[in-house]
């Protein structure tokens, strides 16, 4: 069961600002969505193997060759600003 200082807590950890009636509301409605979902433990599970995605997927990888590379010179001639055979960029800190 969910408390009213459960959702308060939530709501500190999400930096959100909830007023008396939205505290009210979310904690009924956050009861009712965990009442909802405890319906799932009544399920018999026993021969049901653990699984990622509820979808056979499988990843795909392409065969790793070396390429067709750029000329660095060619590509730093496009460049606003460049040292040696490096682009230069703005500091960031």
């Amino acid at each position: 069961m969910i408390t009213r200082k459960d959702v308060e807590h939530v709501a500190l950890l999400g930096r959100l600002e909830l007023s008396e009636e939205e505290i009210e509301v979310y904690t009924k409605q956050l009861g009712r969505i965990l009442d909802y979902a405890s319906v799932l433990n009544e399920l018999d599970t026993e021969n049901v193997p653990p699984m990622a995605h509820v979808l056979p997927l499988q990843n795909v990888f392409r065969q790793d060759a070396v390429g067709r590379h750029l000329d660095p010179e060619a590509v730093l001639s496009h460049a606003p600003d460049r040292e040696d055979r490096f682009f230069r960029v703005p500091r960031l800190v």
